[in-house]
């Protein structure tokens, strides 16, 4: 029995061009789960606004990243599929001769490689059935569900309806994911950091409360543990990583923070990171860590925004070393929760 595993994650240009950025951008910004208002407004903002102007200076920065190999995200992305499929092929109990017992397939929510070519290889090499394990480990309507609405549609287009498809959502509380985390940390002293920012990516707040709109408060009250009520808010969902993190690094009352990066306005989740870290310099931090749980792979947000502009501004404002501790990535422990969630969901 050949089993199908479908690794999704957000995507990303085809190269540093303007053109591929704003080929990006137009299909990223146009989802209506990314930007969930009217769907004219929407159109009028992405196409002749937003996409124009943002475009070429994107461009700029993904240059800023992008390696012989190609985009870092993609790379990465590439790299885990490869190495789950390693993992995997160790696991079959079949002889030899029929070791793809398991097929393990890339697919992007936007851009290449695509998700339709995903599944149509899956179908081509003739899988009974098929595992889907998008990579935000929190879920959020503007990537989970966009992406999980989007596999479902090709799917049921591509796939034939008696190969049974079964898709992880959210693994957050897995306690593989979090021990993977640990060990990315691993090569960095806790000792030698003043202070330690959790910055996950940020939403709106508008689309946390229609998740929960009877219950949400956007608040730490709400936020402090997780329930029935609130296993699919992306803000408690947050916190609770950076709950569990903090105890196994034994890190210290009053030297972390939870923040929120990479906003477009004043009504999107707050803390700011990049307002969290000036503030901190300006009140004489001089080294700092910086976790980003909320990405399996290192891209723009971690690489450049963290990396390049937060540590710029850390110093600029007194501070002696912003460092950033790298995604996932390749991380064995992290290949190897990828396993126990592909099985786990057979």
């Amino acid at each position: 029995m050949r089993k199908g595993v479908l690794l999704v994650n957000l995507g990303s240009p085809d190269s540093p061009s303007v053109k591929d950025v704003r080929k990006y951008l137009t299909q990223f910004l146009n989802d209506k789960y990314v930007i969930d208002i009217n769907p004219m407004a929407r159109f009028f903002l992405v196409n002749f606004i937003i996409v124009p102007f943002r475009a070429p200076k994107s461009a700029k920065l993904y240059e800023q990243i992008w390696t012989s190999e190609g985009s870092p995200l993609i790379v990465h992305s590439k790299k885990q599929k490869e190495l789950l499929q390693k993992e995997l092929d160790n696991t079959s109990s079949l002889p030899s001769m029929e070791e793809d017992k398991y097929i393990v397939e890339l697919g992007m929510r936007y851009q290449n490689p695509s998700i339709e070519s995903a599944f149509k290889k899956l179908v081509e090499k003739k899988v009974e059935s098929i595992v889907v394990i998008p990579l935000y480990p929190q879920w959020a309507s503007s990537s989970t569900e966009s992406s999980v609405v989007e596999i479902k549609r090709v799917a049921k287009k591509f796939v034939p309806m008696n190969i049974p498809m079964k898709i992880s959502e959210k693994f957050y509380e897995d306690e593989n994911y979090l021990t993977a985390l640990i060990s990315v940390a691993g090569k960095y002293t806790m000792n030698d950091y003043d202070f330690f920012v959790f910055s996950y990516h940020g939403l709106p707040e508008r689309q946390i409360k229609k998740i929960y709109p009877n219950y949400c408060g956007i608040n730490n009250t709400c936020c402090s543990s997780i329930s029935e009520k609130n296993k699919f808010c992306y803000r408690a969902a947050c916190y609770y990583t950076t709950r569990e993190l903090v105890r196994r690094l034994n890190i210290p009352e009053g030297k972390y923070i939870t923040s929120f990066q990479s906003r477009l306005d004043d009504k999107w989740l707050k803390p700011y990171s990049d307002k969290v870290i000036a503030e901190k310099a300006k009140q004489g931090v001089k080294k700092m860590l910086v976790f980003s749980p909320a990405f399996a792979a290192d891209c723009l947000e971690t690489i450049y925004e963290i990396g390049t502009e937060y540590d710029e501004l850390f110093r600029k404002h007194g501070g002696e070393k912003l460092q950033l501790v790298e995604s996932l990535n390749e991380n064995h422990t992290w290949i190897e929760c990828l396993k126990k969630m592909v099985i786990d969901n057979q």
